[in-house]
């Protein structure tokens, strides 16, 4: 009977050190698989993100035509106005942290404690690293890849190339992905040419571009547009 105790002992020490094994090593592949993919970003244009195609699992559900208007442009064929518009609107501590925000952060859930709309703590940074390797949603598990993925690409991308990815990939309307694509389809000209209130508009709409558009703007957005102005005036020049 006691042999029969230590042999079930063993085999039960034997199966954890062999789930234990292979977590580890599912583990480190993980790391392993992640660094060199935002590595290879660095230097390869995503060439398309999760939300993209969902979007459009969900215009073929509705019995939509698949829509995917997005154009890459060089970080140097941005407008400024354009960089300086999304950093005024999004994330105007952008060129100083290292990827998160502590006080918008600290604001976003002393706001939703308080029962109001939870208002978005994230940083450019943030948004990037979602909207290129992750799926939409709220989930802690979500926002634990995202916590991980936004200090990768911290750490292996300049903030020239977060900015440039992330001016690029957003969802800027309904199928309108990034600032070229937003640019030739509410102003008919390139993201080269924006003035400083078109880029103002459009990232105005930043928060939610399938409800708002730079077309018809409403009282808040233009609002909100007089505001981005305005921080762009105090921001001045991006410092790269």
């Amino acid at each position: 009977m006691a042999k029969k105790k230590r042999s079930n002992g063993k085999n039960k020490q034997s199966l954890i050190k062999k789930i234990s094994s292979i977590l580890i090593q599912i583990f480190l592949w993980f790391l392993f698989v992640s660094v060199l993919w935002v590595l290879a970003y660095r230097f390869i244009n995503p060439p398309i993100t999760l939300l993209m195609v969902l979007r459009n699992i969900e215009r073929k559900a509705e019995g939509k035509p698949i829509k995917l208007e997005k154009d890459w442009v060089t970080f140097e064929a941005i407008s400024d106005h354009m960089k300086r518009a999304a950093v005024s609107a999004e994330d105007q501590l952008f060129l100083k942290h290292v990827g998160f925000d502590v006080k918008a952060i600290e604001k976003a859930f002393a706001t939703n404690k308080n029962g109001r709309k939870l208002k978005g703590g994230s940083t450019i940074s943030q948004q990037t690293a979602k909207n290129v390797f992750l799926w939409p949603g709220r989930s802690w598990v979500r926002k634990g890849f995202e916590a991980y993925f936004t200090l990768l690409i911290e750490m292996l991308w300049s903030k020239e190339r977060i900015l440039e990815v992330y001016l690029n990939v957003i969802e800027m309307g309904d199928g309108i992905y990034g600032a070229e694509a937003a640019a030739q389809a509410y102003f008919g000209r390139s993201c080269t040419r924006l003035t400083r209130a078109q880029a103002a508009l459009i990232a105005a709409c930043f928060p939610n571009p399938r409800k708002w558009t730079p077309n018809k703007p409403t009282p808040y957005i233009k609002h909100r547009q007089y505001l981005i102005i305005r921080n762009m005036k105090r921001l001045g020049p991006l410092d790269f």
